[in-house]
């Protein structure tokens, strides 16, 4: 139950990913076999694969995380504090390797829990799967094979908003909405993550906007939880 789980034992996170290469005509031949193969699934007769390569960064198998931000719970009393910090760049594998190296020091002495929205269907099997295309070895928290459902240490924002009701999708931004969280959008999308990275180089705003996600969720949770959210002077973000 939601009302047993101490949230300084969970690691709130939230992914930034985009397309492999810069552009369609970047990728290797086969690859972009590939990609016409697996876009005709859902683009209309009019569209041809290299104008819908955009949508390339929400499947592992072509794209790559450039961001991981993850959020701790820092205070034992209320109002809690919150400890963001952000692993990124252009170096997936490392941002992985680091991302691990801190879920094993967090859940050296306790036992952790990863928090996403709808992080069951993208965050978390995005992750694993990146981790093994890169050669790297699963964590325990993400490695589910043979699991039972309620031993995987999983929580999802989105999933305990539907209430069983698979059909239901409800946004970040709408749920901070009518809960009366500050929204977690500043002046970018999801749409534009591909642009300000390939076009930009901007990773520092790329990072900033997976942190304010982040902060969101957690706050969000709280709010599940009929809880005060985390005020904005125990918020720190380390670089």
């Amino acid at each position: 139950m939601l009302s047993e789980i101490d949230f300084r034992n969970v690691l709130f996170l939230d992914i930034e990913t985009v397309p492999q290469s810069p552009s369609f005509k970047d990728l290797p031949e086969k690859t972009r076999v590939l990609w016409d193969k697996k876009s005709s699934y859902f683009r209309n007769e009019e569209q041809e694969a290299d104008t819908v390569y955009e949508k390339a960064g929400i499947y592992a198998e072509f794209g790559k995380i450039i961001c991981i931000s993850v959020g701790v719970i820092t205070r034992e009393k209320k109002p809690y504090g919150i400890r963001i910090r952000s692993y990124s760049g252009s170096d997936e594998k490392k941002i992985l390797e680091d991302f691990v190296g801190m879920i094993d020091k967090y859940s050296a002495d306790k036992e952790v829990y990863l928090c996403a929205h709808n992080g069951k269907e993208f965050d978390f099997p995005y992750i694993a799967r990146r981790m093994l295309i890169n050669g790297l070895k699963l964590p325990g928290i993400l490695d589910s094979a043979g699991k039972k459902p309620w031993d995987i240490k999983h929580l999802d924002t989105l999933e305990l908003w539907k209430f069983g009701d698979y059909k239901h999708y409800t946004s970040l931004d709408l749920l901070t909405n009518i809960f009366n969280i500050p929204s977690p959008k500043n002046d970018m999308d999801g749409s534009m993550v591909a642009d300000v990275f390939w076009n930009q180089g901007d990773l520092k705003r790329i990072a900033e906007y997976c942190q304010n996600d982040v902060l969101a969720i957690a706050q969000l949770m709280l709010r599940y939880k009929g809880m005060d959210l985390i005020p904005s002077e125990n918020i720190e973000y380390v670089e």
